[in-house]
């Protein structure tokens, strides 16, 4: 969910760092919904919910902002995004949900940055600096902690697959973000997000109408429903492209940190989900290995990225 730098770095004031605190604490609550909603609706009909309710609240808001002719012109590129950036990602997740701690999860998608660099250089010839590298097998290991901690993964059945699905998630995320940065410069993020969700809701209902939930579930799973889409999806993708307008998304990453603070936060409140040391320890790994792949640790230099206007 988190951009890979392709915008300068502006000033931000204490407004732009206070919502990008705000973005944090909703993204990083999304897991929170996911593990409440996943196992009553099943990760298919979860996420046809979730961006179906998305979906009704971006669609007036593109017509109203006169972008609709901007994803007719664009279609194409939107519906590849679409598919890798939530349509198969997001079944992903909701699937690892299924087993995987909020807490687990959020660290977890801490993990992008790691696949747009790697895409990135394989597939788009960026250059990729040694301290990313390290950065990328410092991660790993937090990663491998993380997945070693019993109190972070049920013992459900798929519970082997809960990392791996959620980390094959975080590679789509990483495709995807290369292709939005290298493809569909100028289009603007609204018509790419509500775009992808129009995608997104098509292709799954299908599937979700062979996987409508046998019982219906109660009040809670319908609230988390709609604040995974309307909060969680629609409103955040709106204020996090905002962000980047105002402050570049060199500066939003750093959502990267937070998010999993968050998490761990709301799941330990809400559902009583153990903060052990193998979680303290994981993302603790798995953020200083974003931290050296992005440059973002303190007295480290930005690793240098090729723009995709050099191609």
């Amino acid at each position: 969910m988190v951009l890979p730098s392709v915008i300068e770095m502006s000033n931000a004031s204490f407004r732009d760092y206070a919502e990008l605190v705000l973005l944090s604490a909703i993204w990083g609550m999304s897991f929170l919904f996911l593990r409440i909603a996943s196992p009553a609706l099943g990760p298919i009909f979860l996420v046809e919910m979730r961006v179906t309710s998305a979906l009704l609240v971006m669609v007036p808001l593109l017509l109203v902002m006169g972008k609709r002719q901007e994803l007719i012109d664009n279609w194409k590129m939107v519906c590849i995004v679409g598919i890798t950036n939530m349509a198969v990602p997001f079944c992903f997740f909701s699937f690892a949900a299924l087993n995987a701690s909020a807490g687990l999860l959020s660290i977890l998608n801490g993990t992008v940055p790691f696949f747009t660099a790697l895409i990135g250089f394989f597939v788009f010839s960026h250059r990729l600096a040694w301290l990313s590298i390290a950065g990328m097998a410092v991660g790993f290991i937090g990663v491998v902690v993380l997945a070693a901690d019993p109190e972070a993964i049920g013992g459900g059945e798929g519970s082997q697959w809960a990392v791996p699905a959620a980390l094959f998630a975080c590679s789509l995320y990483g495709l995807a973000l290369n292709l939005v940065a290298h493809k569909m410069q100028g289009v603007s993020g609204l018509t790419i997000t509500t775009g992808s969700l129009m995608v997104s809701s098509v292709l799954l209902i299908p599937l979700a109408l062979i996987n409508v939930p046998a019982e219906v579930p109660g009040p809670s799973v319908w609230v988390s429903v709609l604040a995974l889409g309307i909060v969680c999806t629609g409103l955040a993708y709106m204020l996090f492209y905002r962000l980047i307008a105002r402050i570049g998304s060199h500066q939003a990453i750093m959502t990267t940190y937070l998010i999993p603070v968050f998490s761990i936060l709301w799941g330990n409140l809400f559902l009583a989900e153990a903060v052990t040391l193998f979680t303290v320890f994981g993302c603790i790994l798995v953020l200083l290995g974003v931290g050296m792949t992005t440059g973002r640790l303190p007295g480290l230099k930005r690793p240098p990225v090729e723009s995709p206007e050099s191609e």
